[in-house]
């Protein structure tokens, strides 16, 4: 292990303890994963991991959530939430929008479990990105003690494979509106057409896959290093699988799929 992600990992202790007790925001993600395993550490019994539920989130996501909450034994909840009115046109702020209410739900359930603060798994290299939630969690006082103590992505993976967390190696998601076209309508079909459409390309070997949603197009981005094995898998089966779902043409962005790229406002 890196000594200097071990440092910071020790960091990472001192700071969950001096907590007292946290709620852990739990997508079950490589970043939330490894900050829970480090909260019960810490905190003992006065760690609650929380997942919302909500139709913008993969269910699959929510699934494996759950799954690993109990592998973990972790005392783990679902918070059900609606769609939000506010986001049922994905407005450009809709990262922001999304995590002012997601995280006020979050605070309210704290609370009623008696535990003083509520965390969050982002990292040190959210920093570098454009990443308009965080504003939003510094609005609410929510604290991310992973990016407090300077731990990056690649720390964060390391120390996961260290300390045997199966998530080492997780691809990083998003929510299903990163998907959709800014400034129209979603509504749950849609959405449930993009989640099974990217389930069925993970099973068919791509595990880190994204589908954009253009109306009856849908474009496909993979990392730039898989466009060519993409391109000689059964794309027949592909096709036909798009079709069934409801898409009219498929295709694949030859700049591939690079993490935060749609994060960027536009110039």
């Amino acid at each position: 292990m890196i000594n200097g992600a071990k440092k910071r990992y020790d960091s990472l202790l001192n700071l969950l303890t001096d907590t007292g007790g946290a709620l852990v925001t739990f997508s079950g993600g490589v970043d939330s994963t490894l900050l829970l395993h480090a909260a019960k550490a810490a905190l003992g019994d006065m760690v609650l991991a929380a997942t919302i539920v909500t139709p913008y989130i993969p269910k699959w996501e929510i699934e494996e959530a759950r799954k690993l909450a109990t592998s973990m034994k972790a005392k783990h909840i679902l918070l059900d939430l609606p769609f939000p009115n506010a986001l049922r046109m994905n407005p450009p702020d809709h990262c922001y929008t999304c995590k002012k209410l997601l995280f006020g739900t979050l605070m309210e359930a704290a609370t009623d479990h008696g535990l003083p603060c509520v965390v969050d798994g982002s990292n040190a290299d959210d920093l570098d990105d454009y990443r308009p939630g965080l504003q939003a969690l510094r609005e609410l006082g929510i604290t991310s003690p992973l990016m407090e103590v300077g731990l990056s992505k690649q720390n964060i993976r390391d120390l996961s494979q260290h300390f045997g967390l199966p998530t080492w190696d997780k691809p990083s998601f998003a929510c299903l509106l990163s998907r959709m076209p800014i400034d129209e309508r979603v509504d749950d079909a849609t959405l449930d057409r993009v989640e099974q459409a990217e389930v069925f390309l993970m099973k068919s070997g791509f595990p880190a896959v994204r589908v954009r949603h253009h109306g009856d197009v849908a474009r496909i981005e993979v990392p730039h290093d898989r466009i060519a094995d993409l391109a000689t898998a059964d794309i027949q089966r592909i096709d036909a699988k798009f079709k069934e779902l409801g898409y009219r043409h498929v295709t694949v962005d030859l700049a591939g799929y690079t993490m935060g790229s749609q994060n960027r406002p536009a110039e």
